[in-house]
């Protein structure tokens, strides 16, 4: 299969590098920005919730962004990589991305914050606090979003979000209405959580409406392969009060693109390894489901894992956030949408899931 016909690929063929390890030059730039300057790139936005903040469909997941603890930042992939890839979505208009001030202890914010700085176009910034035991008072949240402020060169964030349902010494109301009063300064422009249980969500939805303030999105794991947000009651919740579902890790760390299979196996490293479906056996037990995703994706000439983003998009009010090293993963994330699988292809999948 050939290179996809984005405009970079197109260029490529009109200006061809006589390196072809170098990826532009003077004439080809030109051109692309020329070009650029008179294509306005039209993405469908959804809106977070019942917030103002309306992003892409789809999003950025940024944990591996300068982290070398799991995911090998600065040996298996390069900060020139990633900034391919911050460029690359932003081109196609897939310009939502999520972070964390845990992520690379900060490195994934400071490299948001500088490639933001090379581009022009919107770009819409997630961010999370992390609620840690030794946070004593409101004022720590308060100096935590100033710091992911400063890494970001930004003067307020679109989403920021509770990383986890903690709240020790502060206690939930009082780290909620400190989130609250941080929108009312205009720092924050959606509130939202991540990994809180349907009663946390609504306790947390609670809090902020007394405040006249929506609770946006909920981050959770949600893909094919983790649905347990479907029986839990988190899903229902969150339909019911329009709180907007971020599914994180919704291509199961790799497991549903179909480049990990019984027959090519080896040995996970990393944070893959702590999996146990990446285990031979585990493979072998997800053959069916990677089959359907094939079969039902050479229908729309789409691939596995376009396919998964897309039944995750066909719930209703989800967003995927898979995550992407290079512009190539960008790319093909990008695929997703545009289309829309039938009703009958998604409860084929959800059964081959089951």
């Amino acid at each position: 299969m050939g290179k996809p016909l984005t405009l970079t690929n197109l260029l490529h063929r009109k200006y061809p590098e006589k390196d072809s390890s170098r990826t532009s030059s003077p004439k080809f730039d030109t051109l692309k920005g020329l070009i650029l300057s008179f294509v306005k790139v039209s993405v469908e936005t959804v809106t977070l919730g019942s917030s103002s903040v309306a992003v892409a469909p789809l999003g950025i997941g940024t944990w591996a962004w300068g982290d070398n603890l799991f995911w090998g930042y600065g040996k298996d992939y390069s900060q020139a990589e990633l900034r391919a890839a911050f460029h690359a979505a932003v081109e196609l208009g897939v310009n939502f991305f999520d972070t964390a001030e845990i992520y690379g202890f900060g490195e994934s914010e400071r490299l948001l914050g500088q490639f933001m700085t090379e581009t022009d176009r919107p770009v819409q910034i997630a961010s999370k606090f992390m609620p840690l035991p030794w946070r004593f008072s409101t004022q720590s949240v308060t100096d935590a979003l100033s710091a992911s402020l400063h890494r970001l060169q930004k003067p307020s964030i679109a989403l920021y979000q509770v990383h986890q349902p903690f709240d020790f010494f502060v206690g939930q109301k009082n780290l909620i209405n400190t989130l609250a009063d941080e929108v009312e300064q205009g720092r924050i422009q959606a509130v939202g959580v991540s990994n809180y249980s349907a009663e946390q969500m609504r306790q947390a939805h609670q809090y902020l409406a007394d405040r006249g303030i929506p609770l946006a999105v909920n981050q959770m794991q949600y893909s094919l392969l983790a649905r347990q947000i479907e029986t839990n009651g988190v899903l229902s919740t969150a339909r019911e009060l329009n709180i907007t579902i971020l599914a994180y890790s919704p291509l199961a760390q790799g497991l549903l693109t179909g480049k990990y299979t019984a027959e090519n196996y080896t040995a996970p490293i990393g944070a893959r390894s702590l999996n146990p479906r990446f285990s031979r056996s585990g493979l072998e037990k997800l053959a069916p489901l990677l089959q359907q995703l094939k079969e039902i994706g050479e229908q729309y000439g789409k691939t596995p894992a376009q396919v998964a983003l897309n039944w995750l998009m066909a719930q209703g009010n989800v967003i995927p956030i898979p995550g992407a090293k290079n512009a190539e993963q960008v790319r093909q994330n990008a695929g997703a949408l545009g289309w829309s699988l039938s009703p009958e292809e998604v409860s084929k999948l959800r059964a081959a899931a089951e």
